[in-house]
Order: C-alpha cells, then sequence, then structure tokens
C-alpha cells in the first residue's frame, strides 16, 4: 500500500465558456492516479464536512483511495482557482485562509510502521504551509530514520502562495534528505535557484542522499538521476493538449506505480531503488511521462486507468 499525504481541494477551473468545480489538490491527485493504475492507495488527507469536502471524498471513494485515515475537519475545503488559457495552460489562484487542508495536528497522523504502507509521498502545499507542514516533515523525519518505507517528495512550488524564495530554499533544503525520491519540475527549480543549473541541483541532491531525483520539462519530457550516477533522459510523448492540470501530479503517481510493479517501494528503500536496471528506469520514466500525456488529453486532474495506458507502453506487433 502507497501512503499519500496532503491537500485535496477544489478546482475551480476557469475558461472562456464558463468555470466549473472539480477535485484537485497534488497529493490527492497522485493517490487517484494510483488508484487508476491498480495500485492500492491510502489518503492521509484532512476533508472539510462542507459541501466540497462531500463532494471530494465521495469522488476519491468511488475511484478506489482509501479514506480510512482521512480525517473529518470542521474547517471549510481550499478551492485553487485555475484560469486556463488559449493553449490549456493553466495558472492558478487560491483561497486557503483558514481551511482544512494546513491544520495538522500529531495525534491525527497514523503509525506507520505497524501498516503495510510500502512508500509515504507527499509534497506541494501540504510541505510548506504552517501550521500543518511541520508537522508533515516531522512525519518524514520519523519515516526516513526509521527506513521501513520509501519516502517519496514532489517539491510542486507555488510561488504565487509562498513567495519568499530564501525561505524556500531553506525549507527544500532541510526536506529533501528526509526522501529517497525526490521529483520536481524544472520551472520549480528555475524560480528556487535562478543562478544554478538543473545538474547543480541533482548533484547536491545525491550528496544529501537522495538515491533517485526526477525533473520534468512540461512538453519537452523529462529527466531521472539513477541510485549510480547515471542520467535518463525521456522525450516529451505527443498529445493533444485539452489542458495541463494535474499533468505533473500524474506523472509523479505513474512513476511511483510503475516503482511499485518492479517491488522497488518498501522497507531498506535505498537498496530496493538501486536494484532498479538501466533498462526499468527507462520503462519507469516512459510509464510516467504516458500517463501525464493522456491527462494533459483531457479536462481537468483525470488520469488514464491502467487498462488505457498498458498498450502505449506495450503496442501489439
Amino acid at each position: 500500500m502507497i501512503v499519500v499525504a496532503g491537500e485535496a481541494l477544489i478546482d475551480l477551473v476557469v475558461t472562456a465558456d464558463g468555470q466549473r468545480a472539480v477535485p484537485g489538490g497534488s497529493p490527492a491527485n497522485v493517490a487517484l492516479t494510483l488508484a487508476r493504475l491498480d495500485q492500492p492507495v491510502r489518503l492521509l488527507a484532512r476533508l472539510g464536512t462542507d459541501e466540497y469536502g462531500r463532494q471530494l471524498a465521495a469522488h476519491l471513494s468511488a475511484n478506489r483511495v482509501d479514506l480510512d485515515w482521512a480525517v473529518r475537519a470542521a474547517e471549510p475545503t481550499s478551492v485553487a482557482v485555475a484560469t486556463l488559457n488559449a493553449s490549456g495552460q493553466a495558472s492558478y489562484e487560491f483561497r486557503l485562509a483558514g481551511t482544512a487542508d494546513w491544520q495538522w495536528t500529531p495525534r491525527e497522523l497514523p503509525d506507520l510502521a505497524g501498516s503495510a504502507a510500502t512508500a509515504l509521498h507527499t509534497g506541494s502545499l501540504a510541505l510548506a504551509l504552517p501550521p500543518g507542514a511541520q508537522v508533515l516533515e516531522d512525519l518524514l523525519a520519523r519515516e526516513h530514520r526509521r527506513d521501513g518505507l520509501t519516502v517519496s517528495i514532489d517539491l510542486n512550488l507555488r510561488p504565487s502562495i509562498v513567495t519568499d524564495r530564501t525561505a524556500e530554499q531553506a525549507r527544500v533544503r532541510r526536506q529533501v534528505p528526509l526522501a529517497n525520491l525526490v521529483k520536481a519540475s524544472d520551472e520549480d527549480l528555475a524560480w528556487l535557484y535562478p543562478d544554478r543549473s538543473v545538474g547543480d541541483v541533482l548533484a547536491e541532491w545525491r550528496e544529501a542522499g537522495v538515491s533517485c531525483a526526477v525533473v520534468t520539462r512540461g512538453g519537452e519530457g523529462a529527466w531521472l538521476l539513477a541510485p549510480n550516477g547515471s542520467l535518463h533522459e525521456q522525450p516529451g510523448v505527443r498529445t493533444t493538449v485539452v489542458d495541463t492540470v494535474g499533468a505533473g501530479d500524474s506523472f509523479t503517481g505513474g512513476l511511483l506505480a510503475a516503482l511499485a510493479d518492479l517491488d522497488a517501494l518498501g522497507d531498506r528503500p535505498a537498496d530496493r531503488l538501486a536494484a532498479v536496471t538501466e533498462q526499468q528506469w527507462g520503462t519507469v520514466l516512459r510509464q510516467a511521462a504516458t500517463v501525464a500525456a493522456l491527462t494533459c488529453a483531457r479536462q481537468g486532474a483525470d488520469p488514464p486507468r491502467r487498462a488505457e495506458v498498458q498498450p502505449l507502453l506495450n503496442p501489439t506487433p
């Protein structure tokens, strides 16, 4: 079972044709992708009891995301207003003050040591906004010390919300060493480190103990730095872009699902990731990029199911 921790919110998607409220939130999107790829997944989230919160819970449950550890919170549901331009690219405005996602307390977190969890994934605003960010960071630190599962982080920075670059650099520098697998976009790194190359950042993360680092590059594909120091490049998968909402999250879900299929998630995570072969890393990246491309071809964070992905990875001669 993969555990995903973090926000589950409503994306209010605005287009020239009007607006629609759809379930979203980076960690929730990752959990949804994993479930659709037939991976057992449990979401550790704080869900409001308002109408939006009920909509989120119903959507996630209908897609076989386990909500046994979800907290039913008294605070309202967070809302992200996603405005799409003519090419389908999304820009975001967030309504987060006093909402449910950021109010974690230590007593709300389960004991992962006594569970069947093979991985813990989190990131985005859940690791950035107080007071809950510190609670989740403490959870990452405990699990990293325990070495009983794979810890995964997606930076997914939001400079329009967390604007202090220096503070974000310090946070990322503190949190990255708590993970075995770290993903970021090239846009994340360009904002966070405007004067540094991607290669320099990846080398720093490897020195900090990260086994595997991935940088997504939008339509240009992705890079992956493997545990042995080899760099893998995945070209972008051609698709007709409807919008990019949830594309990065579905990439992350596709990546984690592929690693789970290889039994590369679990205890002694560094050893498991080191055992992935060069050929297998190529397969992992292809699956992640394909899942993201299929998501871009439809409205909103609507990742594909395994039956849609497999024929593209293993085409019939």
